[in-house]
């Protein structure tokens, strides 16, 4: 194929792109960064079973964690348990509960990840989170006769304008099932200005039903039919469930659940609205974040190196304390500062709101 060939089909491809038509009912993820080893590191060959997940009398934090606990004595795992995974619902979140200990579905869900296409980007296994590299979604990409023709030839020429990361929390609940909850960030490239070539990234709003999709998939992973995944994710009926008011002139939550079942649903609103959770307390119920307003980081010029690479040094970023108490089935979530002072500042009562409308 001689070059004007070439630059005629690369030509008629950018112009074809215009009048395609998306495929939005299916997810092909590949992620930004390359593709760690897949060789076991030297520092985690001797790393022993934990109670890391358990649900404990006592004060659960990282530093609880590091200091090391007794070896974990759960039965071998088999393989997976058919029937074993249910999906449950409130409000606009939805989540998995497994009746499998957390330790045994740690290496699952990871592998999961990785075979969907992403990059593990964090792995904070005492605090049972994970966190993919930001990917791009291919099946959004429009689907014409060139680029069906060209296949590979012309693909990498192709590329969204969107890029997503998903977090997962594996929480242990009372009565010792694993809860599982993945949480959506996104992002979407826009021009600085009109008649501009310079664009910057920015927060596009979490997607409850691209959520829904990896549980249902992740469901399959773990065992279940794909009818009885379809089934499950359809039968779960939504309920609101959290209302912000005030309280003392300090603006809180109120959620109409008991304390078990708030703080999980707290800390899944924290991973999908942009928080960073540096540990956590749950006997005294108490989440410690960082927390970056939008505004900030959307004006700020290196918010593409703060996405996709290291924050930027000068970066202005707030700690803040997540109260969680609750009496009976009424809960109560207040944001303090970070030396645990009731906050009633603007930065807090946008926490709040921002907690509130994502339980709903």
């Amino acid at each position: 194929m001689n070059l004007i060939t070439k630059t005629t089909l690369l030509a008629a491809a950018v112009a074809l792109c215009g009048c395609s038509v998306l495929e939005t009912d299916k997810v092909d993820y590949r992620s930004t960064a390359k593709a760690p080893s897949l060789a076991v590191p030297p520092d985690l060959t001797q790393l022993s079973r934990d109670t890391r997940y358990a649900v404990v009398d006592g004060g659960v934090s990282a530093s609880w964690y590091k200091a090391g606990q007794a070896a974990y004595q759960g039965a071998p795992v088999l393989g997976p348990v058919l029937g074993d995974v249910r999906v449950e619902r409130a409000g606009n979140q939805r989540w998995l509960v497994v009746k499998r200990p957390a330790g045994a579905l740690w290496d699952p869900v990871k592998d999961f990840w990785q075979d969907s296409g992403f990059v593990l980007a964090t792995e904070k296994s005492g605090l049972g989170i994970m966190e993919t590299d930001w990917a791009e979604n291919r099946a959004k990409l429009p689907k014409d006769i060139i680029r069906s023709t060209l296949g590979k030839v012309i693909d990498s020429l192709y590329s969204t304008s969107e890029r997503d990361k998903f977090r997962t929390r594996l929480e242990t609940n009372l009565a010792g099932e694993t809860e599982i909850y993945i949480s959506h960030r996104g992002v979407i490239e826009v021009y600085t200005q009109e008649r501009s070539e310079q664009t910057i990234w920015q927060p596009r709003p979490a997607d409850p039903e691209l959520e829904a999709e990896f549980l249902r998939r992740l469901m399959v992973k773990l065992g279940s039919s794909e009818e009885q995944a379809k089934v499950q994710l359809a039968n779960t009926a939504a309920k609101p469930v959290a209302t912000v008011s005030t309280a003392n002139g300090q603006p809180v939550v109120l959620i109409s659940e008991g304390f078990d079942r708030a703080w999980r649903r707290v800390g899944l609103a924290l991973d999908r609205t942009g928080f960073t959770v540096e540990d956590r307390d749950r006997k005294q119920g108490v989440y410690f974040v960082r927390y970056v307003a939008t505004d900030a980081e959307t004006s700020t010029p290196g918010f593409f190196a703060k996405l996709f690479g290291n924050t930027p040094k000068g970066t202005d970023s707030a700690k803040f304390q997540i109260a969680v108490t609750s009496q009976g089935e009424s809960t109560t979530v207040s944001v303090r500062n970070a030396q645990g002072t009731a906050d009633a500042s603007p930065t807090a009562q946008r926490i709040a709101k921002l907690i509130a409308e994502d339980i709903k």
